[in-house]
Protein backbone atom coordinates (compact mmCIF):
# COMPACT_ATOMS: atom_id res chain seq x y z
CA UNK A 1 0.00 0.00 0.00
CA UNK A 2 1.14 3.39 -0.84
CA UNK A 3 1.92 5.78 2.01
CA UNK A 4 -0.02 8.67 0.46
CA UNK A 5 -3.02 6.43 0.05
CA UNK A 6 -2.82 5.44 3.68
CA UNK A 7 -2.60 9.06 4.79
CA UNK A 8 -5.49 9.98 2.47
CA UNK A 9 -7.61 7.16 3.85
CA UNK A 10 -6.90 8.17 7.45
CA UNK A 11 -7.56 11.80 6.64
CA UNK A 12 -10.85 10.88 4.92
CA UNK A 13 -11.96 8.73 7.85
CA UNK A 14 -11.20 11.53 10.29
CA UNK A 15 -13.11 14.05 8.12
CA UNK A 16 -16.17 11.77 7.81
CA UNK A 17 -16.14 11.13 11.59
CA UNK A 18 -15.84 14.87 12.34
CA UNK A 19 -18.70 15.81 9.99
CA UNK A 20 -20.93 13.02 11.38
CA UNK A 21 -20.16 14.03 14.97
CA UNK A 22 -20.95 17.66 14.23
CA UNK A 23 -24.27 16.76 12.53
CA UNK A 24 -25.22 14.45 15.40
CA UNK A 25 -24.33 17.10 17.97
CA UNK A 26 -26.49 19.69 16.21
CA UNK A 27 -29.38 17.21 15.89
CA UNK A 28 -29.25 16.20 19.57
CA UNK A 29 -28.68 19.75 20.78
CA UNK A 30 -31.74 21.19 19.06
CA UNK A 31 -34.90 21.45 21.11
CA UNK A 32 -38.30 20.71 19.55
CA UNK A 33 -39.94 23.54 17.64
CA UNK A 34 -43.51 22.60 18.66
CA UNK A 35 -45.38 21.21 21.67
CA UNK A 36 -48.31 18.90 20.96
CA UNK A 37 -51.72 20.08 22.23
CA UNK A 38 -53.44 17.23 24.11
CA UNK A 39 -56.64 18.98 25.23
CA UNK A 40 -58.25 22.42 25.36
CA UNK A 41 -60.86 23.31 28.00
CA UNK A 42 -62.57 26.74 28.02
CA UNK A 43 -62.33 28.69 31.29
CA UNK A 44 -65.86 30.05 31.81
CA UNK A 45 -66.79 32.96 34.10
CA UNK A 46 -70.41 33.14 35.22
CA UNK A 47 -71.92 36.47 36.22
CA UNK A 48 -75.39 37.86 36.84
CA UNK A 49 -77.04 41.14 35.91
CA UNK A 50 -80.07 42.56 37.68
CA UNK A 51 -83.12 43.81 35.86
CA UNK A 52 -86.55 44.89 37.00
CA UNK A 53 -89.50 42.81 35.81
CA UNK A 54 -92.97 44.37 36.19
CA UNK A 55 -96.50 43.14 35.59
CA UNK A 56 -100.07 44.31 36.22
CA UNK A 57 -102.18 42.38 38.71
CA UNK A 58 -105.95 42.65 39.03
CA UNK A 59 -106.89 43.10 42.70
CA UNK A 60 -110.37 43.03 44.23
CA UNK A 61 -111.07 44.81 47.50
CA UNK A 62 -114.24 45.30 49.46
CA UNK A 63 -115.79 48.64 48.64
CA UNK A 64 -115.86 51.27 51.36
CA UNK A 65 -119.02 50.96 53.44
CA UNK A 66 -120.95 54.22 53.82
CA UNK A 67 -123.64 52.92 56.18
CA UNK A 68 -121.75 50.72 58.67
CA UNK A 69 -124.82 50.15 60.91
CA UNK A 70 -127.10 49.28 57.97
CA UNK A 71 -129.61 51.95 59.07
CA UNK A 72 -131.10 52.33 55.58
CA UNK A 73 -131.75 48.60 55.27
CA UNK A 74 -133.20 48.42 58.77
CA UNK A 75 -135.57 51.37 58.19
CA UNK A 76 -136.72 50.19 54.76
CA UNK A 77 -137.21 46.64 56.07
CA UNK A 78 -139.17 47.90 59.12
CA UNK A 79 -141.48 50.01 56.95
CA UNK A 80 -142.15 47.16 54.53
CA UNK A 81 -142.59 44.67 57.43
CA UNK A 82 -144.93 47.04 59.26
CA UNK A 83 -147.06 47.54 56.15
CA UNK A 84 -147.26 43.77 55.58
CA UNK A 85 -147.98 43.12 59.29
CA UNK A 86 -150.73 45.68 59.23
CA UNK A 87 -152.46 43.61 56.53
CA UNK A 88 -152.85 40.68 58.91
CA UNK A 89 -155.53 40.28 61.53
CA UNK A 90 -157.87 42.80 63.04
CA UNK A 91 -158.27 44.84 66.25
CA UNK A 92 -155.47 44.59 68.79
CA UNK A 93 -154.01 41.64 66.86
CA UNK A 94 -153.46 44.00 63.98
CA UNK A 95 -151.28 46.25 66.17
CA UNK A 96 -149.24 43.26 67.36
CA UNK A 97 -148.88 42.03 63.77
CA UNK A 98 -147.80 45.49 62.62
CA UNK A 99 -145.15 45.76 65.39
CA UNK A 100 -143.97 42.17 64.80
CA UNK A 101 -143.87 42.80 61.02
CA UNK A 102 -141.89 46.01 61.54
CA UNK A 103 -139.37 44.24 63.84
CA UNK A 104 -138.96 41.26 61.51
CA UNK A 105 -138.75 43.53 58.47
CA UNK A 106 -136.13 45.73 60.15
CA UNK A 107 -134.00 42.69 61.02
CA UNK A 108 -134.39 41.25 57.50
CA UNK A 109 -133.57 44.64 55.91
CA UNK A 110 -130.40 44.95 58.02
CA UNK A 111 -129.24 41.44 56.97
CA UNK A 112 -129.97 42.10 53.28
CA UNK A 113 -127.96 45.32 53.39
CA UNK A 114 -125.08 43.55 55.22
CA UNK A 115 -124.95 40.87 52.50
CA UNK A 116 -124.98 43.45 49.73
CA UNK A 117 -122.17 45.41 51.39
CA UNK A 118 -120.08 42.23 51.80
CA UNK A 119 -120.48 41.41 48.11
CA UNK A 120 -119.76 44.97 46.98
CA UNK A 121 -116.16 44.86 45.68
CA UNK A 122 -114.00 47.29 43.77
CA UNK A 123 -111.63 45.92 41.11
CA UNK A 124 -108.36 47.76 40.50
CA UNK A 125 -105.13 47.04 38.67
CA UNK A 126 -101.90 47.32 40.65
CA UNK A 127 -98.40 47.42 39.19
CA UNK A 128 -96.05 44.89 40.82
CA UNK A 129 -92.30 44.86 40.23
CA UNK A 130 -89.46 42.63 41.33
CA UNK A 131 -85.74 42.39 40.65
CA UNK A 132 -84.66 39.26 38.75
CA UNK A 133 -81.15 38.14 37.83
CA UNK A 134 -80.15 37.10 34.33
CA UNK A 135 -77.29 34.56 34.13
CA UNK A 136 -74.48 35.18 31.64
CA UNK A 137 -71.38 33.14 30.84
CA UNK A 138 -68.16 34.44 29.29
CA UNK A 139 -65.06 32.52 28.18
CA UNK A 140 -62.07 34.21 29.84
CA UNK A 141 -59.35 31.88 28.60
CA UNK A 142 -58.43 28.29 27.76
CA UNK A 143 -56.81 25.63 29.93
CA UNK A 144 -54.43 23.83 27.52
CA UNK A 145 -52.76 20.49 28.27
CA UNK A 146 -49.67 19.91 26.12
CA UNK A 147 -46.76 17.48 25.66
CA UNK A 148 -43.22 18.81 25.22
CA UNK A 149 -40.24 16.45 25.05
CA UNK A 150 -42.34 13.66 26.55
CA UNK A 151 -43.43 15.73 29.57
CA UNK A 152 -47.03 16.84 30.05
CA UNK A 153 -47.86 20.34 31.26
CA UNK A 154 -50.76 22.76 31.40
CA UNK A 155 -51.04 26.45 30.70
CA UNK A 156 -53.90 28.95 30.69
CA UNK A 157 -53.98 30.90 27.45
CA UNK A 158 -55.91 34.02 26.46
CA UNK A 159 -56.78 32.56 23.06
CA UNK A 160 -57.60 29.04 21.91
CA UNK A 161 -54.64 27.40 20.14
CA UNK A 162 -55.10 27.66 16.38
CA UNK A 163 -54.07 24.05 15.72
CA UNK A 164 -52.72 20.90 17.32
CA UNK A 165 -49.36 22.44 18.23
CA UNK A 166 -47.91 25.38 20.14
CA UNK A 167 -44.65 26.98 18.93
CA UNK A 168 -41.56 26.51 21.14
CA UNK A 169 -38.48 28.74 21.23
CA UNK A 170 -35.41 27.97 23.38
CA UNK A 171 -37.38 25.24 25.15
CA UNK A 172 -40.22 27.62 26.14
CA UNK A 173 -43.77 27.82 24.80
CA UNK A 174 -44.39 30.88 22.63
CA UNK A 175 -47.84 32.14 23.62
CA UNK A 176 -49.84 34.89 25.18
CA UNK A 177 -50.43 33.04 28.47
CA UNK A 178 -52.26 34.23 31.58
CA UNK A 179 -50.58 31.92 34.10
CA UNK A 180 -48.41 28.89 33.32
CA UNK A 181 -48.84 25.95 35.72
CA UNK A 182 -45.83 24.23 37.21
CA UNK A 183 -47.04 20.72 36.36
Amino acid sequence: MDKSMLIGGIFGAVAVTAVGSYAGYNYLGKSPQYADVLSVTPVVETYFTDREECYDEVVQQQAAVKDKNQIAGTVIGAVIGGVLGNQVGGGSGKKVATVAGAAAGGYAGKKVQQQQQANDVVTTTERRCQVVQDKHEKITGYEVEYSLDGEIGTVTMDDKPSGNTIPVSNGQLVLNALTPDAS
